[in-house]
């Protein structure tokens, strides 16, 4: 298996940040781990300064919060592995699907995988995430061309020349369409494989709303037609 680079940008996950690393480091194979804490106001720094005295685990800190799409990049900015694969710091993703997604990219037959929800076993996502999800994909593969089924997940995985070129500049929700755009503008098409998933609702700290799927959209619209 090719060394893994997992970033994890994390925001006030005080109550599961241990136990996803728990669940990241037990994946068997050669990885590191840079967990981007956004400026989190709930203990988890503390905690996070912590679990960065474990070999292979690196932790930093913004000094101000930018969202998601901010950690992300900081994170792709510091990796060191041959493949990025991206990890909230909540447990809806389950890491040991890692060895399977990255299966095709170790055999050579391509430089990116996501892990589709819509594919695979999908629990407690409620029917509006669900369907907000399914939209916004389908605008994605009507501007790109592309045969998405889950342009939002978490687990996108790609080799380290294409996460060197990504370039990213979306602070917050965008992040996930522009990565997807870009990587479809670069001339690569994007195969799937199922994931497990377990939703969290809004009680249990899941922070987007669905107005932030303007900001989805808008994403698209932007890098299909501007340079």
């Amino acid at each position: 298996m090719p060394y893994l680079s997992v970033v994890m940008p994390v925001y006030n996950e005080r109550a599961h940040i241990q136990e996803i690393l728990r669940r990241v480091r037990a994946v068997p194979m050669d990885k590191e781990i840079i967990c981007v804490d956004d400026c989190s106001r709930d203990g988890t720094w503390d905690i996070l300064q912590q679990e960065g005295l474990v070999p292979g685990t690196r932790v930093v800190r913004h000094e101000v919060n930018g969202g998601k799409g901010a950690a992300v990049a900081t994170g792709i900015g510091m990796v060191h592995g041959e493949v990025v694969i991206i990890q909230d710091a909540d447990l809806e993703y389950d890491p040991a699907d890692y060895l399977h997604l990255l299966e095709p990219i170790q055999r050579g037959e391509t430089k990116v995988v996501y892990g589709s929800r819509f594919l695979g076993t999908r629990q407690s996502m409620s029917a509006a995430n669900a369907m907000g999800n399914r939209l916004l994909t389908w605008c994605a593969n009507l501007l790109f061309g592309s045969a998405l089924t889950d342009m939002e997940t978490c687990y996108k995985v790609f080799t380290v020349d294409i996460a060197r070129r990504l370039n990213l500049v979306s602070k917050r929700w965008g992040i996930d369409p522009e990565i997807t755009a870009k990587i479809i503008r670069m001339g690569y098409r994007i195969p799937e494989l199922p994931i497990s998933y377990h939703g969290r609702s809004f009680e249990e700290g899941k922070t987007i709303r669905w107005h932030d799927g303007f900001s989805v959209l808008l994403t698209l619209l932007r890098f299909r037609f501007l340079p």
